[in-house]
């Protein structure tokens, strides 16, 4: 029988006593301090049974400094994740910083897949819909983007420079995984996410005009959180190993869409949102008018399709109201 060792691992400042092995895996949370890793930590509950997640915010691991990512990922073996949430997220501050959104979205990802392939761990790294230029229109493409609908160049640096990131992955360790999401939220009063923005909005204005010219596909985290772990729990196959997959929520919205729901879902009247146009609110970068993705490839890889995404907003205003999501 295998030698059994009990130690404690910290998590997000709690001591959790863990039985493992000395091959036990080990899931590397890198960007630990943001929506998405806060979430995948929220929903460990979903993790293998057989394995050990390690949290790494920016405190822990400064993803484009290969000293850096060497000590925090000293210990990765062939049986370890690599999960990547760490990225520079300010799409209209991305306009004028190109040097620091390179060094995050492009070259912090190609340092992590060096030390992945050179180790042979798995990469999952995540990135967005702002890779497609966005000018498609609904006819083009009725069920969304698909992975390999990239053509042209993104509309903005934020865009850019993930879409740089993704290909520097793939590069530099051909079995990592990308996957893309789309207009993620967490919806809890406090959040600084749209949801969150709509709910504090629906207290103190009489109306909210929000843009009803730009289509895309609203993300619940904690679906996304589920979807990530469902993903490593499925282990590095060949139908996800050097693939691109898009994991949203399904259906399509607008904005003003959402923002409409979200009053609905807290009791206001849906007639205090009001439709404008993308025009109306210039700002440093251009968003995308049409940026849906399909879901196609994400049940392709034998993963559980992500709930209507008006459902998953339901459930996400009520699980920050005390109910079960």
């Amino acid at each position: 029988m295998d030698d059994v060792e009990s130690w404690p691992t910290v998590v997000c400042g709690t001591m959790v006593r863990m039985r493992v092995t000395p091959s036990t895996p080990t899931v590397y949370i890198v960007g630990a301090g943001g929506q998405l890793g806060t979430a995948l930590q929220g929903r460990s509950a979903q993790a293998p049974d057989s394995v050990v997640w390690r949290p790494l915010t920016s405190a822990d691991i400064d993803i484009a400094d290969e000293t850096s990512v060497a000590a925090a990922l000293g210990d990765l073996g062939p049986e370890d994740v690599v999960v990547n949430c760490a990225a520079y997220t300010d799409v209209d501050g991305a306009e004028s910083d190109l040097s620091g959104a390179r060094r995050v979205n492009v070259t912090g990802p190609a340092v992590l897949a060096a030390h992945t392939a050179a180790a042979g761990a798995w990469l999952i790294h995540v990135s967005t819909d702002y890779v497609f230029p966005g000018a498609a229109p609904d006819s083009d493409r009725p069920e969304g983007y698909e992975p390999d609908d990239v053509s042209g160049e993104p509309a903005t640096v934020y865009g850019a420079t993930k879409l740089a990131g993704e290909r520097a992955v793939l590069e530099a360790d051909p079995r990592a995984t990308v996957v893309r999401t789309a207009w993620v939220y967490t919806g809890g009063p406090e959040s600084r996410d749209f949801v969150g923005t709509m709910r504090r909005l629906e207290k103190s204005r009489d109306t909210v005009s929000v843009v009803d010219d730009q289509l895309g596909s609203p993300t619940y985290c904690i679906d996304l959180a589920d979807g990530l772990w469902e993903l490593v729990a499925a282990g590095p196959r060949p139908e996800v190993t050097g693939a691109v997959l898009h994991a949203t929520n399904a259906g399509r919205a607008t904005w003003f869409d959402v923002a409409a729901a979200v009053f609905e879902e807290v009791g206001a009247e849906r007639s205090r949102v009001l439709p404008t146009t993308t025009a109306e609110f210039p700002r440093p970068a251009p968003r995308p008018a049409y940026s849906v993705l399909s879901g196609r490839s994400w049940a392709a890889a034998g993963l559980t399709p992500l709930r209507d995404w008006r459902a998953a907003l339901h459930a996400s205003i009520a699980a920050s109201e005390g109910s079960l999501p």
